[in-house]
């Protein structure tokens, strides 16, 4: 069995998430690929997170056409903190034997040597890093800050789209239009729910 897993807050999900997950389903051919939204990442403990069953609900309405893709709640359902590490080893139990390709944006990638017990990750899963528009990337820095870890990656180069959840949500703050940017059942929820609404203005 050929499993992927592709965590992110996905605050909101888009067309770019997708596209890198679905890339990587069919350049990997993997049976299913798990759709993991985080809990709250070490690294954006500053920053406001939509509650999680929103964004869960927006995975849900965003996946519900692709029988490969797959919600997992494995880290909403822990106690923090959350690092992809314990994470991935909780799928790996879950799972049983097979292979595990855990999915990465490129700069994620190249942030790993930073990551928590990054080489106890590397034994557990195969990294594929996703890239991003006008991004440029050397391993080489990753395989002299981690040795060996160049075995366990796998670049993948994905459709370009040039979308990131941070835009979107500014995008509905300052009045402008998310649609063909995300799914149409997706940008209805976020109208519907007042998602990313700035509170003293009472409107998008």
């Amino acid at each position: 069995m050929r499993i992927g897993i592709f965590g992110g807050t996905f605050d909101p999900i888009h067309y770019g998430h997708l596209v890198a997950a679905e890339e990587a389903r069919a350049v990997l051919k993997l049976e299913r690929v798990l759709i993991v939204p985080a809990g709250q990442p070490p690294h954006k403990t500053t920053h406001p997170i939509t509650p999680a069953e929103h964004r869960v609900a927006m995975v849900q309405l965003a996946i519900a056409s692709n029988p490969a893709f797959v919600l997992s709640r494995v880290d909403l359902d822990r106690p923090g903190p959350h690092y992809s590490v314990d994470m991935v080893m909780r799928l790996r139990r879950q799972l049983g034997p097979g292979e595990v390709y855990f999915i990465v944006g490129m700069d994620s990638l190249m942030e790993l040597p930073t990551w928590h017990e990054a080489e106890r990750l590397m034994g557990l899963c195969y990294i594929v890093g996703v890239n991003r528009p006008g991004y440029t990337y050397d391993l080489a820095p990753l395989e002299k800050a981690v040795p060996g870890i160049s075995s366990h990656i796998c670049v993948l180069e994905a459709p370009q789209l040039e979308i990131s959840s941070h835009d979107l949500q500014e995008r509905v703050r300052r009045g402008m239009p998310i649609k063909y940017q995300l799914p149409e059942a997706v940008e209805e929820y976020i109208y519907r729910h007042k998602l990313y609404v700035r509170e003293e203005s009472g409107r998008c």
